[in-house]
């Protein structure tokens, strides 16, 4: 989960997210297989309530090893302020590790 608490920046709540799914998660087993962690697919995916907001090609730079990719999906929550000027944006993230086995 990633929160932007002014702003209504959604790339910005989603970069969170990433990052905070990243650094509560340990990977290790790539070296069980062979491979190394440049060697990773990683699928994103980002729930906004404005999935069109997300720019994933932002959001993928948080991730500091394999290729990646990002789609945004209706998800997260926004909480506008009392007079609706500005609003809380929260983003959840899911993070997919994948290898290519070569099969």
């Amino acid at each position: 989960m990633g929160v932007d608490v002014h702003g209504r920046d959604y790339t910005n709540a989603a970069k969170r997210a990433v990052f905070d799914a990243i650094h509560h998660s340990s990977l290790g087993f790539q070296r069980l297989l062979g491979k190394s962690a440049d060697d990773m697919q990683v699928e994103v995916t980002i729930g906004v309530p404005q999935p069109d907001q997300v720019d994933g090609g932002e959001v993928v730079k948080v991730l500091p090893h394999g290729t990646a990719n990002c789609k945004a999906v209706l998800g997260g929550l926004e909480i506008p302020n009392e007079d609706g000027s500005d609003a809380m944006v929260i983003a959840n993230a899911a993070v997919v590790v994948l290898f290519d086995d070569g099969k």
